[in-house]
């Protein structure tokens, strides 16, 4: 029996049956969904809000949830193979529902209050409300500990000023999880969009997820109840908790645009004739298609096993860095090695490696750049912190 060429090693088969099926059933939603249209929402640059009904009604908001508040009660492993096969599609995709599941329904989850969870989550997980997550600041966002937003107390109330940038989800939301320095260290905020004060500005000129909504947020005397504080948590590790939940599913995103370049490349090279034979015919190219199926095996091994770690409670979030770190990078060497061996071709978003490599570019910056995951792995490995 010929191998499955994007799974050489079969680790489908060691999936649960349960898996399996919600790997086949975003599979499925891409190919007939997203596909068909990603390609001209790119280069319109406009996020396709109409598939959020959709995403909500398959259950992929706040999958990993209890079932209690609306949401599927799925493993992590069921996470991680959504985040892969909403990636073949698009990172953009992908983004909304990480930002939408791990930044914005996580948090008020682990660190609010169970009337904050009755109050938001069943309605985001039908996608009726929208978050978006507010921690990284215009001056920097490796350093999340020099905080210049600001919330102070005022009676039952606190008032919060400052901005926020590079936010996913900012101008489709309906409340924002914001994370402000309080007397009492860093604490996390329920903000609803409509409070006056609150700006959100659309970037534009991106040449990077085109098809994501990412803007600035400005706090301008923002009034909130203390009802809206996320209580559970004070210091950076609440949104750094956050952030681990979400770079979980970034190991897995980047292996799906891998698999779509490397499967476009491969078959484009089996047609393309120079020379009187296919180009895949030459060891130049055989070997690149080799080289990007041998980085897909290892991301798909590295995942699989960090997902199991995280089902029985035993994922460090340093390794998160590590698979964070290897998989953008597989996969953004994968989409600009597809690019060249689709020549010309390669540049147009007719295909799709040079719309994944420009995604890639943001997907290894976002939460947590390259040198900051290796970092956190040269600090675990020497016991010596070198920020």
């Amino acid at each position: 029996m010929p191998l499955n060429p994007s799974d050489l090693f079969d680790v489908r088969s060691l999936l649960t049956d349960e898996e399996r099926a919600v790997q086949d059933t975003v599979a499925r939603f891409t190919d007939e969904r997203v596909l068909p249209i990603i390609g001209d929402c790119f280069d319109q640059g406009r996020f396709p809000k109409e598939l959020v009904p959709e995403i909500a009604g398959l259950g992929l908001l706040g999958s990993s949830l209890p079932e209690q508040y609306g949401c599927a009660g799925l493993n992590a492993v069921s996470y991680g193979l959504i985040c892969q096969e909403l990636e073949r599609g698009d990172s953009g995709i992908r983004s909304f529902v990480s930002v939408q599941s791990s930044l914005c329904m996580y948090p008020i989850y682990a660190y609010g209050t169970d009337e904050q969870r009755q109050q938001y989550l069943p309605g985001m997980a039908r996608g009726e409300i929208i978050g978006c997550f507010g921690l990284t600041e215009p001056h920097g966002g490796s350093d999340p500990a020099n905080m210049k937003t600001h919330a102070k107390r005022d009676g039952d109330d606190w008032v919060i000023n400052g901005a926020k940038m590079w936010i996913t989800n900012g101008n489709l939301a309906q409340i924002a999880i914001v994370w402000a320095m309080t007397e009492d260290g860093i604490q996390g905020f329920i903000v609803p969009t409509d409070s006056k004060g609150f700006t959100a500005q659309e970037i534009h000129r991106k040449m990077s997820l085109r098809a994501s909504v990412t803007s600035g947020l400005f706090f301008d005397n923002v009034r909130v109840n203390d009802r809206q504080r996320l209580p559970n948590v004070k210091g950076l590790k609440g949104p750094l908790g956050c952030l681990t939940q979400a770079r979980y599913g970034i190991t897995w995103g980047p292996i799906g645009a891998a698999i779509a370049c490397f499967t476009e490349a491969s078959n484009y090279a089996k047609e393309r004739i120079l020379f009187n034979r296919p180009i895949a015919a030459t060891q130049a190219v055989q070997i690149k298609l080799a080289e990007m199926a041998r980085r897909i095996t290892l991301a798909q091994l590295m995942v699989l096993q960090l997902g199991r770690l995280k089902d029985a409670g035993k994922m460090q979030p340093t390794q998160v860095s590590m698979a964070k770190w290897n998989n953008c990078r597989i996969a953004l060497d994968i989409a600009r090695e597809a690019r060249d061996i689709l020549g010309g071709a390669g540049i147009t978003t007719e295909y799709c490696p040079i719309r994944h490599a420009l995604n890639l570019e943001s997907v290894i910056t976002y939460e947590g750049t390259e040198t900051v995951h290796q970092l956190v792995v040269g600090r675990e490995v020497t016991g010596i912190n070198a920020f």
